[in-house]
């Protein structure tokens, strides 16, 4: 196995800047199912709550794309 202490950085620099990946997938999940569960409870007040929901969303969709450009952005630089 040739390399140097520098490429093994590399690599485990952007395996954790990837976790981002998997803190936005379970934010995404928990956004939606906290929705859900609201939106059974009350569908009145569901409406009214959609646009928190799009910007959680965005937010922690976001986070897990800067994750996924600092990961980038760690292995080609």
């Amino acid at each position: 196995m040739e390399g140097n202490i520098a490429d093994l950085g590399k690599f485990i620099g952007a395996g954790l800047a990837c976790l981002a990946l998997g803190g936005a997938g379970v934010g995404i999940g928990i956004i939606f199912g906290n929705y859900l569960n609201a939106a059974l409870r009350n569908p009145a007040a569901a409406d009214g709550q959609r646009t928190n929901l799009l910007l959680g969303f965005a937010l922690a969709e976001a986070t897990g794309l800067f994750g996924f450009v600092i990961a980038m952005l760690i292995l080609f630089s």
